[in-house]
């Protein structure tokens, strides 16, 4: 059997099913049937479906505010949590990946006990892993249901009396993986986390960010962007981990495995920000961003074992990674290069990764260090799951010493590699 029959009949089968589960759903756009058997390459019909909840619509002229300008604010309920808290969804004012004004939303969540330390209460951003491409894997409608995955980890910084913000970072469309999009929808939600007087957390308000795989996405590309974007933050210091930081060697790594339709959502992802993406896709790249436009990672990951589908079999272009707009964009998606943070920053990585290999993390320490960074690289050994839980214990002690004051050892240093 061929690569291109397996290829084929993944997608034949694939394609089936996901229309009889969106027949069932009632998730797809006015007529999903007559996209997969005609598609056209209209950026629009690869959208997420709306909610249809009013509140997310940004008011009229919304566009000539500042980037962190609250547009609507509400009280929502958060759980399951141990800690007593008061949250509010915030919708604000940020920019996209090609700096055009958005609307995008963060769940700020305080703890009921006044904070008694020295300053104001710390902040932590805390940049879940959405790797989504639906408007409900959103943690602006996961948290209030009690179905975010990562709640342990902000009951965790809750527990320390924390507040603990998260962000929809990646932005109105669901842009999974575009980066300068989850940068921008980071630093603005806190600018306007600040605006907000009844939640007690001031401009003084240390802020930490942290986050893994998807959220080390957001993470590292908020602290590059920082000192030019949002040098008015109050950031102290950045700790992610297992970090995305090159789809060049996604490419290698991910493409065509098992691990190919997280790879694929990522692109379609990306795709949204970068719309002339869609001009390189064939029939069966449409289709499938038909299929994923709702989905979220507990359907989209199990996708692979299935259908391991290399991006090469969505396109008709020949090298079709090697086009002029498959460079541009990867490029512009690319952590590090000329961009480095000012804050002190850890990354910490496993030593046996496969599908995210150390190599890009290695790659962006050194990147960042020779720019003047402040930055400690520790790898662990383990594979991507394993590190996601072996690597909390230093980098949630890292943050405390950062919203404690302590400085951070300047220059660079490493563990592990």
């Amino acid at each position: 059997m061929t690569v291109s029959i397996r290829v084929y009949r993944s997608l034949s089968t694939l394609f089936a099913v996901t229309i009889l589960l969106l027949s069932i759903t009632g998730t797809a756009s006015a007529n999903p049937v007559d996209n997969l058997l005609n598609p056209v390459p209209d950026p629009s019909l690869y959208l997420p479906t709306p909610l249809g909840d009013p509140w997310f619509d940004p008011p009229a002229g919304y566009e000539q505010q500042p980037p962190g300008a609250v547009l609507a604010t509400r009280q929502v309920t958060v759980g399951p949590l141990f800690t007593p808290v008061r949250s509010t969804q915030i919708l604000f004012r940020t920019n996209d990946s090609k700096d055009r004004p958005v609307a995008a939303t963060t769940t700020v969540i305080v703890p009921a006990a006044p904070w008694t330390g020295t300053g104001s209460r710390p902040v932590v951003a805390y940049n879940m892993a959405i790797n989504s491409l639906g408007n409900t894997c959103a943690p602006s409608w996961t948290l209030p249901r009690g179905i975010a995955r990562e709640i342990p980890a902000v009951q965790a910084f809750l527990a320390k009396n924390y507040a603990v913000v998260v962000t929809d970072h990646e932005g109105p469309r669901q842009a999974y993986a575009a980066g300068r999009m989850a940068a921008h929808a980071v630093l603005d939600a806190l600018r306007a986390m600040v605006r907000l007087p009844e939640l007690g957390l001031l401009e003084s308000s240390p802020i930490a960010m942290t986050g893994y795989s998807g959220g080390a996405i957001a993470t590292g590309w908020a602290a590059q962007l920082a000192p030019t974007y949002a040098p008015d933050v109050n950031l102290v210091g950045a700790a992610f981990g297992g970090p995305p930081t090159d789809y060049r060697i996604l490419l290698t790594s991910m493409n065509g495995t098992v691990a190919s339709t997280l790879f694929l959502s990522a692109a379609l992802g990306v795709a949204r920000e970068y719309p002339e993406m869609f001009t390189l896709m064939n029939a069966n790249g449409l289709r499938l961003a038909t299929v994923a436009k709702d989905l979220c990672i507990t359907l989209l990951a199990p996708g692979g074992a299935v259908a391991p589908i290399p991006a090469q079999a969505l396109s008709d272009v020949p090298d079709v990674d090697r086009t002029e707009i498959a460079e541009r964009v990867i490029a512009a998606t690319r952590l590090g290069g000329n961009l480095a943070p000012s804050i002190p920053t850890m990354i910490y990585q496993g030593q046996q990764e496969f599908w995210i290999p150390k190599e890009g993390a290695e790659t962006l320490y050194d990147e960042w260090c020779a720019l003047g960074a402040d930055v400690r690289l520790e790898e662990y050994l383990g594979e991507h799951l394993i590190v996601a839980i072996s690597g909390i214990p230093g980098a949630y002690a890292w943050i405390d010493d950062r919203l404690a004051g302590i400085p951070a050892p300047s220059g660079c240093s490493s563990f592990g590699r």
